[in-house]
């Protein structure tokens, strides 16, 4: 007796390969990400991802395009709030920090650096492109470019070697949030405590 498998519209079907991928990435790393443990996470073919993808990089360059505009979305909010006095400033750094840490950006984005994959980071990069451009409307005046510069690479940095460099220095792992948020602070007196 075959079990039928429900049909998916196509953006239905590239939104659940995406959270199969996301969830192998988190759970096994880069590495795991390819379409055959996505189709199979699904419980699709693998011909079904590639006709949706067209290869592994494919996959991987929308799931980094998912994270990004996810993530961006979230630090977008709380940069928002914490201009008005509403959100604490943490939010912020955490959600940069997280984004390449327990979101697996930084994973992903280092694999598909030392995989030769580097286009794939473009849709990772626009959405921080266009973070910024949102978050400099009406804040010309602030270092708002820089500051992201530093923060991306920052939480990257950290994502990838943090625990270790943080264990090796004798510090607490959390020192560089904690460093970030400093800086952030210093570069933007209109960002406060809450």
């Amino acid at each position: 007796m075959s079990t039928a498998r429900a049909r998916l519209s196509p953006q239905d079907s590239r939104a659940a390969a995406i959270e199969a991928a996301r969830a192998l990435l988190l759970e096994s790393g880069p590495q795991a990400v390819t379409l055959k443990a996505v189709a199979a996470r699904m419980g699709r073919t693998h011909a079904n991802l590639l006709h949706h993808f067209g290869s592994a990089a494919g996959l991987q360059a929308e799931l980094a395009r998912a994270i990004g505009e996810r993530v961006t979305a979230a630090i977008a909010r709380a940069v928002a709030l914490a201009r008005q006095g509403e959100a604490d400033p943490r939010e912020i750094v955490e959600g940069a920090f997280d984004a390449f840490d327990k979101e697996g950006a930084g994973q992903l984005a280092a694999w598909m650096i030392v995989s030769g994959n580097r286009d794939a980071l473009d849709p990772v990069l626009q959405a921080i492109h266009r973070l910024v451009d949102q978050l400099v409307e009406g804040h010309e005046d602030r270092p708002v470019a820089d500051t992201t510069l530093w923060l991306v690479l920052a939480a990257l940095g950290d994502s990838l070697l943090g625990a270790a460099m943080a264990g090796a220095l004798g510090l607490p792992r959390e020192k560089a949030r904690e460093l970030a948020l400093r800086h952030l602070l210093a570069t933007h007196p209109d960002i406060r405590l809450v």
